[in-house]
């Protein structure tokens, strides 16, 4: 949104077709016999309100899901009280669950190869006829794409926001086959510690410690993210990257309400002025 208003809106239409290579590892589990579908809903208030409340944390929290790993992995002390925000709103959520009606779409959940290969194809074009900056942008957003693709194939559950909703889940069930698996765990440390490691190598790693202030902002934050991830069924990056390729009527809704409410934010940060 910040680079929105800067003028920078090709930034954000890059962000919202990230996704738009998803068909190619569809296409290898199809062709490896491996299951690779997602459901989708139809579009539902919910979605939209909880893509909302997702957003407007994000926004005070000046980061999504994964950048916010990537925030504490250079250094800033402050993502700790974002990480336990989410699992705040995750438990909140799951003792005081609201009467949501939850429609499963029409749709087959499958990745719609023929308008994604088009896209695909449209993008390569558009960023091949353009600088070296456009190219980077493109590509660079696609390949999060690509990658994140093979990624649901090996850990369907590898979002940040996946593993601590299973942690919230098991803390209020108590049943011990309720708690994330160890390659869970071991995939999330390798995630922080590929971070790390890039930030060290990059010269970007910088320790930013955090007052009771900070701490308490980003709890905040946090746990609206945690939230609304919990009412859209997934944060931007299982919206973005999975139910967007799928053409589910309730990603199109969880993302509008997250662009709605990361403006909100934005408008609350500038207003009262918030750190």
């Amino acid at each position: 949104m910040n680079e929105w208003k800067a003028g920078n809106k090709e930034f954000l239409l890059a962000i919202l077709l990230s996704g738009v290579l998803a068909w190619v590892a569809a296409y290898f589990a199809y062709l490896s016999d491996i299951k690779f579908n997602f459901w989708t809903h139809a579009l539902s208030v919910w979605f939209v309100l909880g893509g909302f409340i997702f957003g407007l944390g994000a926004a005070l929290n000046k980061s999504c899901g994964v950048s916010t790993l990537s925030r504490l992995a250079r250094g800033d002390a402050r993502m700790f009280a974002t990480i336990l925000g989410w699992l705040v709103g995750w438990v909140i959520l799951a003792c005081w669950p609201p009467k949501i009606e939850v429609v499963r779409s029409s749709l087959p959940g499958e990745i719609s190869y023929v308008p994604l290969i088009i896209v695909t194809v449209a993008i390569s074009v558009w960023a091949l006829l353009g600088d070296k900056k456009r190219i980077k942008l493109w590509f660079g957003m696609m390949g999060i794409g690509f990658l994140s693709g093979f990624i649901y194939i090996y850990q369907p559950r590898w979002p940040p926001s996946a593993l601590l909703h299973q942690i919230s889940l098991a803390l209020i069930d108590g049943k011990q086959n309720a708690w994330p698996s160890s390659e869970q765990y071991l995939f999330f440390i390798a995630l922080l510690l590929g971070m790390f490691l890039a930030a060290w190598r990059t010269k970007r790693f910088i320790f930013i410690p955090a007052s009771f202030k900070y701490l308490s902002e980003h709890l905040l934050a946090g746990t609206l993210m945690g939230v609304g991830a919990s009412i859209a069924m997934g944060g931007n990056s299982v919206q973005l990257l999975l139910a967007l390729p799928t053409l589910s009527p309730s990603g199109f809704g969880a993302v509008a309400g997250m662009l709605l409410g990361i403006w909100g934010g934005h408008y609350i940060i500038r207003c009262f002025k918030w750190d």
